[in-house]
């Protein structure tokens, strides 16, 4: 995790075009690292790690306060409009290599947009895609990030409304991954209150895993 005053989180976020994974990492992050925009086709064409700075107030290790570090690898999207999919593999397969191949990865955020129906079949490809890259445990690893929520409370939804009407695709998916969910607020996550709540929530899924990461490569 690093040095006892200081841990570090590694996130990998996933998704199909225009889910917001971008945005999503920049929220994480608390910066604009990455591109993020409303556009006909997929933004993101490659992959790349954002770094935040230290994060007080958040983690408390044998009674001391530590800082919070988080680095997040951005991915293209999965199906992608200009890249076919094995290139889009081959890629994520190499940066998640390159950059958590010493400390490993402690969660995968598949994005979705809570202001879209999942229907049958939709996150096929992205699930697929996921148990490719972590393996067979990545359930235990993967935690569903529904963004655009503030869309979905304007509508009148509450968290609990929202998941009683879901689809039966998005329940299943959500079971798949023992209920590991954040709702995101594509204002709200801005704040850094509203930031906070969410790393909050990421930390405790992380402490759920006891602190387990995948993908670290042993020394030899």
């Amino acid at each position: 995790m690093a040095e006892s005053n200081e841990m570090t989180i590694n996130l990998v976020v996933l998704g199909k075009p225009q889910t917001g994974k971008s945005a999503a990492g920049n929220s994480l992050l608390g910066s604009a690292d990455f591109e993020s925009r409303l556009c006909p086709s997929s933004v993101t064409t490659c992959c790349s790690l954002g770094r935040s700075g230290c994060i007080s107030g958040l983690v408390r290790r044998n009674g001391c306060e530590s800082a919070l570090r988080v680095r997040v690898l951005d991915t293209p999207s999965y199906p992608h409009s200009a890249l076919g999919k094995q290139q889009v593999r081959d890629t994520m397969r190499a940066a998640l290599a390159q950059h958590f191949g010493e400390q490993g990865l402690h969660l995968a955020l598949l994005v979705l947009r809570a202001d879209l129906p999942l229907c049958p079949d939709e996150s096929h490809d992205t699930v697929q895609l996921i148990q490719e890259l972590l393996g067979p445990t990545w359930k235990d690893f993967t935690v569903v990030l529904l963004t655009h929520a503030d869309k979905a409370e304007e509508a009148g939804y509450s968290e609990e409304t929202y998941l009683h009407s879901a689809s039966s695709t998005l329940l299943s998916l959500l079971s798949s991954v023992q209920h590991k969910y954040i709702f995101l607020d594509n204002h709200n996550s801005i704040i850094k209150e509203g930031r906070n709540i969410v790393l909050r929530k990421l930390l405790n899924f992380i402490q759920r895993n006891n602190y387990q990461v995948l993908l670290k490569q042993s020394k030899e």
